[in-house]
């Protein structure tokens, strides 16, 4: 057995999305007028029409599963990814490539939380600040203490692009990167030159953490927590609190935790707080087996409606903002609890097990490929910039689940959005029946690749 024997563990314990655009063309305005925007949002009555058509119940595509076939332990390949941080003496990227924001954005080009544009100023000071001369020299492992925003630059302050352009503007602050979730692992590069915040690689993104989010763990604390009995964390939003009731943070599919005891009806687990001097706190939680899972769970029929349901109980959030998720963090963390490991963003995410391209296919071609070759609830489909789950058929058109902001349309040459913003079932053409929609923008017709995730995946 795994448990981690608490006399021993309190001893060595006590001695812790983004994706890359190019810039859009300048808006030039006067710096003492305001801009002129006209927000594109859906009218009251516009009705979806795959939400009103296709099921909205997951298990509608889940009744035709052979749960016997979907069994799938990769428990350990998993443990390694998600503690991958922890083994490594420095970062693997170099300093020019933890850089790369500063050479995307560009004053003029991009605009702050006013809606004007950015200074040079706003730059130069970004820069200095993340003291990149010191890249690479702490080199020390961490842990989240709660839900945290990783950030491209070190602030809270926005970037946005063309706010009056569709697609721009709230809620696209591409200084969000991605988040990550209460006690993750964590590896620290650097400081700030004011030490307010850390650059910090986590196992599937890196950027700017608060230094307040984070505490610094030894090597021998590090080693304990990831060799123990792990437990997987399969509902969402439950308080989770000390063994004396202070509360912690709450629940997240994709969180894990080193088990140190459990009952009939609980797990016993190692939790951290803060403590004086970055130093961590540990602390014993004790969670019903109702929300977690000791080790992975099988990709069968009940797991997975259980699975999709929690993770459709968030909304559209980029970059997981407000503690929402992205189309690639909503499969990211739908996926954790069955062991398999998925990157942070939907270009590497379209890479993991066997993947089929549709180079040169009609659309056609790729309807019957998929109806052929995908298997549903293990198959992702992937189109520049967005990432959905196969789950089956409906009236012999191809279903998919995902998490969108919205459909585009275009009149008169202007773009628009018919704003969705939630996790949904639809086809492949979603939106076609819309007004104005934007048929260059469908789906379907900009599907690069199919990738089943169970089959040579690792």
């Amino acid at each position: 057995m795994k448990y981690i024997y608490i006399v021993l563990f309190v001893l060595l314990f006590t001695a812790c999305s983004t994706q890359k655009l190019e810039p859009q063309e300048p808006l030039v305005l006067d710096e003492n007028k305001s801009v002129n925007i006209k927000l594109v949002l859906p009218k009251k009555d516009t009705e979806i029409h795959d939400l009103k058509n296709i099921p909205q119940d997951v298990d509608y595509f889940l009744k035709n599963i052979n749960s016997s076939i979907l069994k799938y332990d990769v428990q350990e390949k998993y443990e390694s990814s998600y503690f991958s941080v922890w083994n490594i003496d420095k970062p693997k990227e170099d300093v020019e490539s933890a850089k790369w924001p500063f050479f995307l954005y560009k004053a003029e080009q991009s605009y702050g939380e006013n809606l004007q544009p950015l200074k040079q100023e706003f730059f130069d000071n970004m820069l200095e600040s993340a003291n990149f001369g010191a890249y690479a020299t702490v080199n020390l492992k961490a842990v989240t203490l709660r839900e945290t925003n990783i950030r491209a630059f070190p602030t809270i302050r926005p970037l946005l692009l063309d706010p009056t352009l569709a697609g721009e503007g709230f809620p696209f602050d591409y200084m969000q990167n991605s988040t990550v979730h209460a006690n993750k692992p964590l590896f620290i590069s650097h400081y700030s030159k004011d030490m307010e915040w850390v650059y910090v690689l986590s196992s599937f993104a890196s950027g700017w953490v608060k230094t307040s989010d984070i505490v610094i763990l030894g090597d021998n604390d590090a080693d304990i927590w990831q060799k123990a009995q792990q437990i997987q964390i399969t509902k969402e939003n439950v308080p989770i609190y000390t063994i004396d009731g202070r509360f912690l943070f709450k629940s997240r599919l994709g969180m894990m935790f080193a088990l140190i005891s459990q009952s009939d009806n609980a797990y016993t687990i190692l939790t951290i707080s803060s403590y004086k001097d970055s130093k961590p706190l540990f602390t014993e939680s004790i969670i019903s087996k109702d929300i977690a899972s000791r080790g992975v769970i099988s990709l069968n029929q009940n797991n997975l409606g259980e699975i999709v349901r929690e993770v459709s109980k968030t909304n559209y959030g980029w970059g997981g903002m407000y503690e929402q998720r992205d189309c690639s963090s909503m499969l990211r963390d739908m996926f954790a609890p069955f062991g398999i490991w998925l990157p942070r963003n939907s270009y590497q995410q379209s890479k993991i097990g066997k993947v089929i391209a549709f180079n040169g296919m009609s659309d056609d071609d790729k309807i019957k490929l998929i109806k052929d070759k995908g298997i549903a609830f293990e198959t992702l489909l992937y189109k520049k910039g967005h990432i959905v789950l196969y789950v089956g058929t409906y009236n012999d058109e191809v279903i998919v689940f995902h998490n969108t902001w919205g459909i585009k349309t275009k009149k008169d040459g202007v773009e628009g959005r018919v704003i969705i913003g939630k996790p949904i079932f639809s086809t492949l053409r979603l939106g076609k029946n819309q007004e104005n929609y934007d048929e260059e923008a469908e789906i379907l017709k900009n599907l690069k690749s199919m990738n089943i995730l169970t089959q040579d995946a690792f």
